[in-house]
């Protein structure tokens, strides 16, 4: 599913226009990775919860030369699915 068919999912469901629709998901998107960006954890409750982890620097190869290299310390969203989401999933 593609934003544009997300938009009109929304909007058929909860009987919006998809103008108004489309502003309330980029609204939620947007503050949902401003959040996550900022270190905080966002959780919605049966959705999941978005936030920041930290992957450690490490030792790692180049798979051309074979050359070892080093990988630098990151951040990286991450998504973890709630119970309820997992539920429906399994169905």
């Amino acid at each position: 599913m593609k934003k544009t068919e997300l938009i009109a999912a929304v909007a058929e469901k909860a009987g919006l226009q998809k103008k108004d629709a489309d502003k309330a998901i980029s609204a939620i998107t947007s503050v949902i990775m401003d959040a996550v960006a900022a270190g905080d954890r966002v959780q919605i409750v049966g959705f999941g919860t978005f936030e920041v982890r930290t992957r450690c620097a490490r030792k790692g190869r180049n798979p051309r030369t074979k050359e070892p290299i080093d990988i630098p310390a990151s951040k990286l969203p991450v998504f973890k699915a709630g119970r309820s989401f997992k539920e429906i999933v399994e169905k």
